[in-house]
């Protein structure tokens, strides 16, 4: 990775695909794009040197939009994968004393949903707003300038905004991690660093519509050889009814001669598969 690389991440600022991005590229430029599209855009015009959009969360579970530009739209090897816990915040003007003096608490609505606990029993009386991100809430309250509004955010929000948090991990709970994706134009991955896991792999999959049992032959050819699946899931093909592929996530073994040899017999019982990405896997311990 050169240095000085220029780093796109979904934004806006302040939110915590920019912590993930962050993370794995300290001391990188950072350039927040507006949606997942054009970030990966950016990626494959050469704008910028990486990518970093948001796969999966605990509990929203998968963003298609990423899976779908990934594995049908744009030509772009996956080289890094961190997966980063998601702690939620209250977040104040820094003059404000008493929580009972809050009227307002707005976020985007996910993180709103995270928190439904903590609001009901410490805030049950304050009007809830839906916002575009966690990051445009505190940037609303520090314009706002009154102590009437609170925010629910992250770290990074409350430092970009100036706002104090008065009350942390508000979150319902504890498991609630968010896989976040590195792209670039060739498929180099990312170095590894003290936050490194495992390798791993990512496949499309595409089934030919008059073969029955075909995901059955698919699955087989992994497990025979003691390859671990962490992920399958199916996409539309946008081609019709009943049309879908499958993307897996597989741990890459230390042995390559098992990943060719699941290409090969897949392939050979006339299944499309194609490598989307073989990576590092960096996970950040929130606990």
């Amino acid at each position: 990775m050169k240095s000085q690389s220029k780093i796109g991440f979904l934004g806006p600022e302040g939110t915590f695909t920019e912590i993930a991005a962050k993370t794995l590229f300290e001391k990188e430029d950072r350039i927040p794009f507006p949606t997942i599209k054009t970030c990966l855009e950016a990626v494959e015009e050469g704008r910028i040197d990486y990518g970093v959009v948001p796969l999966e969360n605990t509990i929203e579970g998968s963003v298609n939009m990423t899976l779908d530009l990934l594995s049908q739209q744009v030509s772009l090897p996956i080289v890094g994968e961190l997966v980063l816990p998601i702690r939620q915040h209250l977040l104040v003007l820094p003059e404000l004393e008493n929580l009972s003096d809050i009227k307002t608490v707005q976020s985007h609505p996910h993180a709103i949903a995270q928190c439904h606990h903590f609001l009901q029993h410490e805030l049950p009386e304050v009007e809830l707003k839906n916002v575009a991100s966690t990051s445009a809430a505190a940037e609303f309250v520090r314009d706002s300038g009154d102590t009437r509004e609170a925010a629910i955010g992250n770290d990074l929000a409350a430092e970009k905004y100036g706002l104090k948090i008065a009350r942390s991990n508000i979150h319902d709970t504890e498991d609630n991690d968010t896989r976040f994706l590195v792209v670039h134009k060739t498929p180099e991955p990312l170095p590894r660093t003290s936050l490194f896991r495992e390798d791993r792999v990512t496949y499309k999959i595409i089934l030919p519509s008059d073969y029955p049992g075909a995901l059955h032959q698919v699955l087989s050819a992994f497990a025979w050889r003691n390859l671990n699946l962490t992920k399958i899931e199916s996409r539309p093909m946008k081609t019709g009814l009943g049309n879908y592929f499958f993307i897996i996530d597989v741990e890459r073994p230390n042995k390559e001669i098992l990943l060719k040899g699941v290409m090969e017999e897949i392939k050979a019982l006339g299944i499309g598969i194609s490598v989307l990405g073989e990576y590092p896997c960096f996970v950040v311990n929130g606990k």
